[in-house]
């Protein structure tokens, strides 16, 4: 469970991808590195709250997971971090994660989104580098 915060630390499999920001201007848009702390503060405490992802949550090293995550969205929106966390698949694997917690946690973060004020716009382009995750985050139905 401590692994689906680390590693969403929301993608080591966007590292891979070739959907990186051309530029910092996602990065800005996001409050850039105090703006991605604060967001994902309150993406944590939404996770926490919600019955589908927080059984995922609640017993992990919430503070380690943040940061990855922050480091992860940094780096992916354009900004000057690197990403050094695990990839997705292999931090996801024999989690159980299914389309149904994937998808509460995306609602999770569109709120913490709205939440911050991020324009919608941002936050497309944000959701949109993030999407590929899915495939090595959600286990094949059985």
């Amino acid at each position: 469970m401590n692994k689906f915060l680390v590693s969403l630390a929301l993608g080591a499999s966007l590292l891979s991808s070739p959907a990186w920001a051309a530029d910092d201007s996602l990065y800005k848009a996001f409050g850039e590195k105090p703006g991605l702390v604060a967001l994902m503060d309150d993406f944590m405490v939404g996770l926490i709250a919600n019955e589908r992802t927080k059984s995922f949550f609640e017993k992990s090293n919430q503070q380690r997971v943040k940061e990855q995550l922050v480091e992860q969205l940094c780096s992916l929106s354009g900004g000057p971090c690197q990403y050094k966390g695990g990839d997705m698949k292999t931090v996801h694997d024999g989690m159980g994660v299914n389309k149904t917690h994937f998808n509460a946690l995306v609602e999770v973060l569109q709120r913490s989104m709205d939440k911050r004020g991020i324009a919608f716009s941002a936050q497309n382009k944000m959701l949109a580098l993030l999407a590929p995750m899915n495939r090595d985050i959600i286990e094949p139905a059985q």
